[in-house]
């Protein structure tokens, strides 16, 4: 499991403030293929914001531990939309994270 530090969390934070939710997770709610879809996403992108809609009878929560045997991790929830993380699995590449102090 990756263990972010708060200078790190607040890092990713800063840089999601900026993007739009990619996915919207509604009626439906965490069906096998949206899963897939977001680990796939994240795989490339390492950040993604996902928003849940009222009527997705899912919480931050449920997602998160849909998504923890991915090793994506929660990295804010704001309201109703939700930020996750996973590092690139190439080090060189990506989003470069500040260091463990």
């Amino acid at each position: 499991m990756i263990k972010l530090t708060s200078k790190q969390i607040g890092f990713l934070r800063s840089l999601a403030m900026t993007r739009p939710a990619v996915f919207r997770i509604g009626k439906d709610g965490l069906s096998p293929a949206l899963l897939q879809a977001i680990d796939d996403y994240v795989r490339k992108n390492e950040l993604v914001k996902v928003a849940l809609l009222g009527t997705a009878g899912v919480t931050a929560d449920d997602l998160a531990a849909a998504l923890a045997e991915r090793d994506i991790v929660l990295v804010q929830t704001i309201g109703k939309n939700v930020v996750l993380y996973r590092p690139h699995p190439e080090r060189d590449r990506g989003i470069e994270l500040p260091p463990r102090s």
